[in-house]
């Protein structure tokens, strides 16, 4: 079966189905009854790139990508992983990208909060959503819609998806030192109070424990100012495959390297 797996990452998409569902089935024999993350980030890198390479509009990854998404949550939720983060826009995208570019980022994002409004997963599985970045950087109908979404799923509680748009891990840091400055000016804590657990508290992520493992696809070995803080313990996978490729074997081999991983925590 090892043979298959080195076939499989030389040809890629290229192999047969019957031989891919046969890995498929090894690879889910191996992940099935092993420690499952608790809570995963993912950022989900080369949608452009992935477009160029098949001679697209570069745009139309983007499109393809957040279709991706989609599925892949649908994956992440079948094996009841109970939170996941989505590093869906950085705040850098939101500075710096094209104007253009910038809109039809945006445009995706109205598409998929309109959906997620109405989306049978959402409501039957229970699943309360949070929007986390600096909402400055974002449109205010974008803001609107993305609070209704929240109100929407408030009381929800058996799985958390976390959607960072315009987000940057520094920002939220220097967010999280701002509040905590200001609760002790106005004698709300004390500075003796003041230790890690205090401070993920003013986090945007305050609902959800830190990211057990982090994804990110396209081949790049960073984590591009997400989660900067919470990452301090995370597993880090780094997947050669575009976003819109990013198939389910990679995925179960991102867990699989998870599981075959001894957990340290810095001790």
């Amino acid at each position: 079966m090892r043979f298959i797996e080195k076939i499989i990452l030389i040809t890629g998409s290229k192999l047969s189905k019957p031989l891919y569902k046969i890995y498929e089935k090894w690879l889910w024999l191996q992940i099935k009854n092993g420690p499952m993350p608790q809570h995963i980030g993912i950022i989900p890198d080369g949608n452009r790139r992935w477009a160029r390479k098949l001679g697209l509009q570069p745009s139309l990854g983007h499109i393809y990508g957040y279709e991706k998404l989609k599925e892949v949550l649908k994956w992440i939720w079948s094996l009841n992983i109970k939170y996941v983060t989505i590093y869906a826009m950085s705040s850098e995208n939101c500075r710096y990208r094209d104007i253009n570019e910038r809109e039809r980022l945006f445009e995706l994002a109205r598409r998929g909060l309109n959906e997620l409004l109405n989306m049978k997963d959402i409501h039957e599985k229970e699943i309360r959503i949070r929007i986390i970045g600096n909402y400055s950087l974002i449109p205010k109908d974008i803001v609107e819609l993305a609070k209704k979404v929240e109100e929407t799923t408030k009381n929800y509680s058996k799985y958390y998806l976390n959607i960072a748009l315009c987000y940057g891990g520094r920002q939220e840091i220097i967010d999280a030192v701002k509040k905590i400055v200001n609760e002790v000016k106005t004698g709300k804590i004390s500075i003796d109070e003041i230790g890690e657990e205090t401070f993920s508290k003013y986090l945007y992520t305050d609902n959800c424990p830190d990211p057990d493992l982090i994804i990110r696809t396209s081949g790049e070995e960073r984590i591009s100012n997400f989660l900067l803080w919470q990452s301090a313990y995370s597993e880090l996978y780094f997947c050669e495959a575009y976003w819109p490729e990013f198939r389910k074997i990679d995925f179960w081999r991102a867990i699989r390297s998870y599981q075959l991983r001894q957990r340290r925590f810095g001790r």
